[in-house]
């Protein structure tokens, strides 16, 4: 079976693909143009989809239609067109779990960051302005006691939340399309609606999956309802926020500070006047960066290649329901 990996993985990945007899194609680089992109994927049985540059839609489908599978390197699978996949009965597989610890580790870090303004100081030693002592100087905030929102309480989330309550004693409110009881007892969270979680929230993190409908749902008139002194959070996926409006908002002082692992869009232009307030720290999409979690990425990812190559149900597919109705 022919599986084109648009990108190079970590090597527990190519060699279980190798010893399972994967013909396996990879591109001469990793700035492919759609071009490019769409030949490799006509001449394979399967995709193996590292990064979000080009979307799985029908046009994709009409185009190659050799495709029968698409394993992605992500938790997040907003690039698919899930329905159009299902209606075709191709499985589309992600890599849950071993990267929740990773990502809540980078929220973790942001929410820390912006509070004590570490971006903005860490500038002002690197441009030799480290003056005299100033009592009333850039001053920060402290997180101990203080209520984080959550938005998707999933398994990011989770880790996310519980970390915040074990350092600072954080309360926890939470807003989903469903309930999550099992997580309310571990972490004594509270679910709320959304516009009480945009209301109360201290910190509000985002932890969801995206799909289009929620395209901007953090914008100005969200932003204006959040505490003064709150922090915005988002390491879910960068079409969750509006960044023109959440700049306003920030200028406005209708929120305090803000910390980002993803931007719309990304990459970030280094213009952005988001990078130049004192109140915001941004990182380049490292959510997952760690030995260990992109390993396990690579492992689930080739995992679901094989087991679709054996005519096998994909261990972590998000739309198992096309198995049922073949």
């Amino acid at each position: 079976m022919k599986v084109f990996i648009t990108k190079k993985i970590p090597e527990i990945g190519m060699k279980m693909l190798g010893e399972a007899g994967m013909e396996i194609i990879l591109p001469d680089n990793n700035d492919l143009t759609r071009y490019e992109w769409l030949e490799h994927c006509r001449n394979a049985d399967a995709v193996l989809n590292v990064g979000s540059r080009f979307r799985y839609d029908r046009a994709f489908f009409d185009h190659c239609p050799d495709v029968k599978a698409i394993a992605l390197y992500s938790v997040g699978f907003d690039q698919v067109d899930v329905w159009e996949a299902s209606r075709r009965n191709i499985p589309v597989g992600n890599t849950p779990d071993v990267l929740s610890r990773a990502t809540s580790d980078v929220a973790f870090l942001l929410m820390q960051s912006v509070a004590r303004r570490a971006s903005y100081n860490f500038e002002k030693v690197k441009a030799g302005n480290w003056t005299d002592f100033d009592p009333m100087h850039a001053l920060g905030q402290e997180l101990y006691g203080k209520t984080l929102g959550i938005f998707g309480l999933g398994r990011i989330g989770f880790e996310m939340a519980l970390k915040a309550q074990r350092a600072f004693d954080m309360k926890i409110v939470y807003h989903n399309r469903h309930r999550n009881e099992k997580s309310e007892k571990l972490l004594d969270a509270h679910y709320v609606s959304f516009d009480e979680l945009i209301e109360v929230s201290d910190v509000l993190s985002i932890h969801a999956n995206f799909n289009p409908d929620q395209k901007g749902i953090f914008n100005q008139s969200v932003f204006k309802r959040m505490k003064p002194g709150s922090i915005f959070i988002n390491t879910a996926r960068g079409g969750f926020h509006q960044q023109d409006d959440l700049y306003g908002a920030l200028v406005a002082g209708d929120i305090w500070g803000a910390g980002l692992d993803v931007t719309d869009p990304e990459p970030m232009s280094p213009d952005d006047p988001l990078l130049q307030h004192s109140k915001v720290c941004v990182l380049p999409h490292i959510g997952s960066a760690t030995h260990e979690a992109r390993n396990g990425m690579a492992r689930i990812a080739a995992l679901n290649i094989i087991a679709f190559s054996h005519g096998e149900i994909m261990p972590y597919c998000v739309n198992p329901e096309i198995y049922s109705a073949r």
